[in-house]
C-alpha cells in the first residue's frame, strides 16, 4: 500500500509554531485518511514521537537537523532523488520549509511565511542563508502549495512570482481544547507559576520580530495607573535575545516582567483564561496562532495591525500600528478597564475563533492532495497516450 506522507518533524523537536501545525494537522487527518497516512521525521537518538502520531507507519532519518538539511541541499544541487526513503508513498507533504527532491513522489509544500526575506535582520545568519538559496528551488518542484494565509500568498506571489493556481490558503486552526477554562483550573495555574492577581500575557518565541520592547514601554506606562499590574510572557528564548533583554533592565523591569519559558502545551488553555488581557505585536506573522487560542479561550486580544494579524482576528480584537507605545498603552488600557469593551472582546473573539478549526485545515490539505494526485495521475495517462 502508499501512503501520504507528512513531515512531523517540527513536532517531533518541539518547535513552538511549525510543531503545533505539524501534530495538529495530522491529528485531524487521521479520521479522513484511516490506513493511508504515515508520517516522516529526522531525529538522531530516539525520537519524542508522541500519540497518536507514535501508532502511524514511519519513514526516519537519522539524522539530525542540520546534516539532513545538508543532505537535502546537496541532494538538489547533484540531482539525486531522495524516493527511497519515503517510499511507498503516493505523495509527500513537506511542512518544514524543506522538500526533498523526488523523481516518481508528488508533493505538497506548507508555505509558513517568508520572514527571512521580509525581515533578514531577525533571521540566523545560517538559516537565512539556506533559506535564500533554496525555497525558490522548493516552491519550483512542489507540485502544489499550501499558505496558511492570504497574507502569505500574497507574499510568495510577489517575491517568487508564483503563478496563482499553484498556491492556494489553507488556514490553522485552533484545537478544541482552547476554550475558557474552570475557575478550578486558572487557580490551579496561578498557583503553578506563582501569577499576579491581574496580568497582561504574551505567548510566543522571543526574537526581534516579536517586538517585546514596545510591549515592554507601554507596560512601563501602565503601571503608573496599575501599580499591581502584572506582564507574563511565555516563551522559549529565541535568537537574538540580547536586545529584548537590554530592553527590560533600560526600563527597569527586571524582575517586574514574569519570564516563564516554555509551557506545555497542556497548561495554555488555562494561562490563557487567567490574563486579564493578551497582547501579540509582533511585526510579521505568517498566521498569528497565539491570539486565535487566546481568544478561543475568552480573553481580550490587542494586535498589532500588521501582516496575516488584521485577516485572523478581524474586528474581535484591538489593532495598534505595531512601532507605537503611546497607542499600545491606549489600547491595553481600555482592554483592561473598559468592561463593555472587554464584554465585546470577549463574545466576538470567541465567535471568530470558531471559524478556525484543525478539521477545516485537514479537509482543505485533503482536497489539496487529491488535487495533486489527480493531476500527476493525468500527466501519467497524457504521457503514456503520447508514447504510443
Amino acid at each position: 500500500m502508499t501512503f501520504i506522507v507528512v513531515d512531523v518533524s517540527p513536532a517531533v523537536h518541539h518547535r513552538a509554531g511549525l510543531g503545533r501545525y505539524a501534530a495538529e494537522l495530522v491529528k485531524a487527518l487521521i479520521p479522513l485518511l484511516p490506513g493511508r497516512l504515515a508520517v516522516f521525521y529526522h531525529h538522531a537518538g530516539r525520537a519524542d514521537v508522541f500519540s497518536p502520531l507514535d501508532a502511524l507507519p514511519a519513514r526516519r532519518s537519522p539524522l539530525p537537523a542540520k546534516p539532513w538539511r545538508l543532505q537535502v541541499m546537496l541532494a538538489h544541487f547533484f540531482r539525486r532523488p531522495m524516493d527511497a526513503i519515503m517510499a511507498p508513498a503516493a505523495l509527500f507533504h513537506a511542512t518544514d520549509h524543506l522538500l526533498p527532491p523526488f523523481r516518481t513522489i508528488p508533493s505538497v509544500f506548507t508555505l509558513h511565511d517568508l520572514i527571512f526575506r521580509l525581515y533578514p535582520e531577525t533571521h540566523m545568519p545560517l538559516n537565512r542563508w539556506f533559506l535564500t538559496l533554496m525555497m525558490p528551488r522548493f516552491l519550483r518542484r512542489a507540485d502544489l502549495i499550501l499558505a496558511v494565509s492570504e497574507c502569505t500568498r500574497q507574499d510568495a506571489i510577489r517575491w517568487y512570482q508564483i503563478p496563482e493556481e499553484r498556491i492556494v490558503v489553507t488556514y490553522e486552526g485552533v484545537d478544541e481544547r482552547f476554550r475558557p477554562a474552570p475557575p478550578e483550573a486558572v487557580a490551579a495555574i496561578r498557583a503553578r507559576y506563582g501569577l499576579p492577581e491581574r496580568f497582561i500575557l504574551y505567548v510566543g518565541t522571543l526574537e526581534p520580530r516579536k517586538n517585546l520592547p514596545t510591549l515592554f514601554a507601554a507596560y512601563r506606562s501602565l503601571l503608573g495607573r496599575w501599580p499591581e499590574l502584572g506582564l507574563v510572557v511565555a516563551g522559549r528564548p529565541g535568537w537574538l535575545t540580547e536586545g529584548i533583554f537590554r530592553a527590560l533592565r533600560d526600563l527597569g523591569l527586571e524582575g517586574r516582567v514574569r519570564l516563564l519559558g516554555y509551557v506545555p502545551d497542556a497548561d495554555l488553555p488555562a494561562l490563557y483564561s487567567a490574563a486579564a488581557v493578551f497582547a501579540f505585536p509582533s511585526r510579521y506573522e505568517g498566521f498569528g496562532l497565539p491570539p486565535l487560542e487566546a481568544m478561543a479561550c475568552g480573553t481580550p486580544v490587542v494586535v498589532a495591525d500588521t501582516s496575516s494579524l488584521p485577516e485572523v482576528v478581524g474586528e474581535a480584537g484591538l489593532r495598534v500600528p505595531p512601532d507605537q507605545p503611546e497607542a499600545w498603552v491606549e489600547a491595553l488600557a481600555a482592554a483592561l478597564s473598559r468592561e463593555e469593551l472587554r464584554t465585546r472582546l470577549r463574545e466576538a473573539g470567541l465567535r471568530r475563533a470558531a471559524r478556525f478549526r484543525w478539521a477545516e485545515t485537514a479537509a482543505r490539505t485533503l482536497a489539496a492532495y487529491e488535487q495533486v494526485i489527480r493531476q500527476v495521475q493525468g500527466r501519467i495517462l497524457r504521457d503514456g497516450e503520447a508514447h504510443r
